[in-house]
């Protein structure tokens, strides 16, 4: 018997350090990955003092071209910009910053998550690397901040892109939608298979990545699973765009996927109907990240629109 449960945990301990190097090269994987696709790109990664805190963000430098910030989602991070930016190196400065509390931006417990107070610190980002106006484009909660710095800085918007926002009440509830009703959130990770689920709900035409990144960006949701609910109460708190979009005066387009499980389509009616002047494409069997799911598509489109 003795025998038996020393080789019952010898087993458990060799699983345990085998798992263990396993999600720690996934961790390798990515960040390495991510740092070699950025370089072969263009972009450098910088660290910027907007004063409160120090944000981190891919630059491609284009002297005396204009300038294209891109906002990522919930979530997510700078990284899911890079494959849609590298069509647009050669006519365009391009900024695609972590906002607060993402990515490699820093993340502190008292600061405050909401849209207004996001949509402040891109401001001040464009004041510490003194830009006055710039192309805004944002994917789902970048795409609130986005509008909503259109609307509170119009002087300093060139126009704006809104990739499947967040921001207005959709007239039918996506899945995330109804699972938030039922308790759960989505984005709050405990175990792999929850990772898988809500993997699933992101993109209806994911790029590949291996196993063994997708296990370590399980682990990493939820190591921040405490961060992540702190920041998605501020975040989901935020004031609604709808009773000030005719506000918004910028060029602006929206684009959605119709199989977004995340933010569902119907919220485009909301948007075309309170910005008259916003251009709509809704893209046939992509979901909530047109510009990842089909990066060189998006891009062509998106400068088609910056040069009418």
């Amino acid at each position: 018997m003795k025998k038996v449960l020393i080789s019952l945990v010898l087993i458990a301990a060799s699983w345990f350090a085998v798992h263990r190097y396993y999600i720690e090269l996934g961790h390798w994987l990515y960040q390495n990955g991510q740092a070699a696709e950025a370089w072969w790109y263009g972009f450098e990664r910088q660290q910027v003092d907007i004063g409160e805190m120090t944000l981190s963000l891919y630059q491609h430098s284009n002297p005396g071209k204009p300038v294209i910030v891109m906002l990522h989602g919930f979530s997510a991070d700078k990284m899911v910009w890079l494959r849609f930016a590298r069509h647009l190196t050669a006519q365009y400065q391009i900024l695609i910053p972590d906002l607060a509390g993402h990515g490699d931006s820093p993340y502190q417990a008292g600061w405050d998550y909401s849209v207004p107070a996001q949509s402040r610190r891109v401001q001040q980002l464009l004041d510490a690397m003194q830009l006055q106006s710039v192309h805004l484009i944002g994917n789902s909660m970048g795409g609130f901040i986005s509008a909503d710095f259109a609307i509170r800085y119009p002087e300093r918007t060139l126009s704006v892109a809104l990739v499947n926002p967040a921001g207005v009440a959709s007239p039918q509830p996506s899945r995330m939608q109804q699972l938030l009703a039922s308790g759960r959130n989505p984005f709050l990770i405990d175990n792999r298979a929850q990772f898988d689920e809500f993997y699933a709900m992101t993109m209806a035409k994911p790029p590949l990545l291996p196993d063994i990144v997708l296990a370590a960006l399980a682990e990493n949701y939820q190591a921040r699973q405490s961060q992540l609910e702190n920041m998605f109460t501020d975040f989901i708190a935020s004031p609604g765009l709808e009773p000030n979009l005719a506000a918004l005066k910028a060029p602006a387009l929206l684009w959605w996927g119709d199989q977004d499980q995340l933010l569902h389509v119907s919220a485009a009616e909301v948007w075309q109907q309170g910005i008259p002047q916003l251009q709509v494409h809704i893209f046939n069997g992509i979901g909530h990240m047109p510009m990842l799911e089909i990066p060189k598509q998006t891009a062509r489109l998106y400068q088609q629109f910056l040069t009418e």
